[in-house]
């Protein structure tokens, strides 16, 4: 299993949008009688199951069972039995098996189609162990630290102790913190080491006297 790392619940995309589908459909059967909205959630489950998703192209039900359960309105005198016949003439299983194949194929296409978008302009940052980072203090994660508007918004410099993979890290950060070690790439910025501090601060003096003089 591939967790998130902590504090950053938003990672899981596909969670928000079947959350965000799921309030949209409650608010529309409901009607405003707000107090009966539990009675309405196997009804909205079997609606969730058989519409067809655009990632896959078909609905949850045909992707674990393999056919759309019948509704009221498949309860037709049946037509000939030869209709029911599967084109492909393969067993269940077989048929299964390639709709999954071919199912994971086409998220796979549509998760680097999402990850090129999103990425677009972005440079990819990795770093490795024994890399000194600053480490950007964000309100949720660091309370105590972010209580004013005047307080310093990063800290550092540390030292990175692991690689969990791209996109996480672990890092020295002292007990006195509070919290856990590991954290996101946006949240770490490469640290250049004090001689270029003392770069950048000479350069800020120079324009502050130099618009003084001015």
């Amino acid at each position: 299993m591939n967790f998130s790392t902590s504090c950053r619940p938003q990672m899981d995309g596909k969670t928000e949008v079947v959350n965000r589908s799921l309030s949209t459909m409650l608010s529309s059967i409901m009607k405003g009688n707000h107090k009966s909205w539990d009675d309405y959630l196997p009804r909205i489950e079997f609606a969730y199951n058989r519409v067809v998703h655009k990632t896959t192209n078909i609905s949850p039900f045909e992707v674990v069972y393999g056919f759309n359960p019948l509704t009221p309105l498949d309860l037709l005198p049946l037509p000939n039995p030869q209709d029911f016949v599967h084109k492909e003439g393969v067993t269940k299983p077989g048929f299964l098996k390639k709709m999954h194949e071919r199912i994971k194929n086409k998220i796979q296409q549509q998760t680097e189609k999402y990850i090129k978008h999103s990425n677009k302009g972005k440079r990819e940052m990795i770093f490795y162990e024994g890399d000194w980072v600053w480490l950007h203090l964000r309100k949720d994660r660091f309370p105590n630290k972010r209580k004013s508007k005047l307080s310093p918004r990063g800290d550092g410099s540390f030292h990175v102790l692991k690689r969990i993979n791209n996109n996480a890290y672990q890092i020295d950060l002292p007990e006195k913190y509070g919290v856990h070690t590991t954290f996101n790439v946006m949240d770490l910025t490469p640290f250049g080491g004090r001689e270029d501090e003392e770069a950048e601060a000479c350069d800020f003096e120079d324009k502050s006297s130099s618009k003084g003089r001015g």
